[in-house]
């Protein structure tokens, strides 16, 4: 059985890359935890003359795991209901025993101000800078702008390949269109608006150079966070959630949903400073 659980993992990744369209890093994770999964997991086998099921014990794994938060608990166990599903897809008859939910708290993303990105823009290199623009002006996932191709760029749209393999268009700021011209008026490249030596740059690379950048100027901030600061601006400028949803390639506009609450939060702290009947001391 174990034997045959790896075979059915390898090609679960194969499908998770190929079909829907998962990031590089997101299937590391998911193949990682999936091996440490059935290593701890009880198997149970019972057949009878119409079906043999399968029972998947999850409680070894949940107690190893028990000391580590709810949130990488929950992407743990996530992994593992997924290549579930894709075995019970494919012909097997899988239970799940001791699967219950962990509860995780939703907390609000943490943008990063127009002022400190300014503040990078200006000490970022040319490569640089027109990486940070694009993530925050595009509101582009990580993986997604390692992926773009230079065919995609239109002079006011970017269409993008999302999540499932799903295109969208997002409008593109004359300003950004700009910079892309001039990057590559001094950059050949063969398809991929970012390579080296005719090949893409790495998720991984692109993430560095943003980390770098941020660094320069005593932050630490990562491409998703500018990806929420997209979404923030977005909303408190008053577009509708439809929208911004849409933008962003959301599968459900309950995903999109958690930056309204930031942007209620802040708009709430404006009022609290601009009103003088609040009574708060600045």
């Amino acid at each position: 059985m174990k034997k045959l659980l790896a075979k059915n993992k390898v090609a679960f990744l194969e499908y998770l890359e190929k079909i829907r369209g998962y990031s590089d890093l997101t299937i590391k994770s998911y193949g990682e935890s999936l091996n440490e999964a059935l290593h701890f997991i009880e198997i149970l086998q019972e057949e009878s003359s119409k079906k043999k099921t399968i029972t998947f014990n999850l409680m070894p794994y949940r107690i190893h795991i028990a000391a580590l938060n709810a949130k990488t608990i929950s992407k743990k166990l996530s992994a593992l209901r997924g290549f579930v599903h894709y075995l019970n897809d494919n012909g097997m008859h899988i239970l799940l025993k001791a699967d219950e939910s962990v509860k995780v708290a939703k907390t609000l993303p943490k943008p990063i101000s127009h002022k400190h990105i300014q503040e990078a823009l200006d000490v970022a290199n040319p490569q640089e800078k027109l990486l940070i623009t694009l993530l925050y002006t595009l509101g582009l996932r990580i993986s997604e702008l390692a992926s773009l191709k230079v065919s995609d760029i239109s002079k006011q749209w970017v269409r993008v390949l999302g999540k499932g393999n799903k295109d969208r268009d997002i409008p593109l700021l004359a300003g950004t269109k700009e910079l892309i011209d001039e990057y590559l008026s001094k950059n050949i490249t063969k398809a991929f608006l970012f390579e080296k030596n005719g090949e893409k740059l790495s998720e991984n690379s692109l993430r560095y150079m943003v980390n770098k950048v941020f660094r320069s100027v005593s932050l630490k901030v990562t491409p998703h966070q500018l990806r929420h600061s997209y979404a923030t601006a977005l909303l408190n400028g008053g577009a509708p959630i439809v929208d911004v949803s849409e933008l962003l390639g959301h599968s459900s506009m309950a995903t999109t949903q958690i930056y309204t609450k930031l942007g209620s939060a802040l708009k709430q702290q404006n009022y609290n400073k601009a009103h003088p009947l609040c009574g708060v001391d600045e």
